[in-house]
C-alpha cells in the first residue's frame, strides 16, 4: 500500500496485522507520520520498523510497512 497520510491520522492507534496496539500516530508532518511506540513493544518488533536509535519519543512509521489505514488505526503489516 502507498499510505497517504494527514493531519487526520494523528491520535490514531498502530495496530500489528493480530490488531494488538504497538503504539500511537502523534503527528503527521509534511505526509510523514511519527508514532510514539507502546511501552510493551518488543525489541524485535521495534528492529523490523527500524524503531531504535532515535534521541526523540516518536519514530517515523514508513509507509511501506503500512498495510491499511481506516477512521480508527493503522494497520502494520505482518513480517
Amino acid at each position: 500500500m502507498c499510505a497517504k497520510f494527514t493531519g487526520d491520522d494523528d491520535g490514531k492507534r498502530a495496530v500489528d496485522a493480530d490488531g494488538e496496539q504497538i503504539g500511537i500516530v502523534e503527528t503527521v508532518e509534511g505526509g510523514v507520520p511519527h508514532a510514539d511506540p507502546d511501552p510493551g513493544m518488543t525489541d524485535t518488533i521495534k528492529s523490523k520498523l527500524r524503531w531504535g536509535g532515535s534521541n526523540g519519543e516518536t519514530y517515523r512509521l514508513d509507509e511501506q510497512n503500512v498495510e491499511s489505514i481506516t477512521d480508527d488505526e493503522v494497520r502494520i503489516e505482518r513480517f
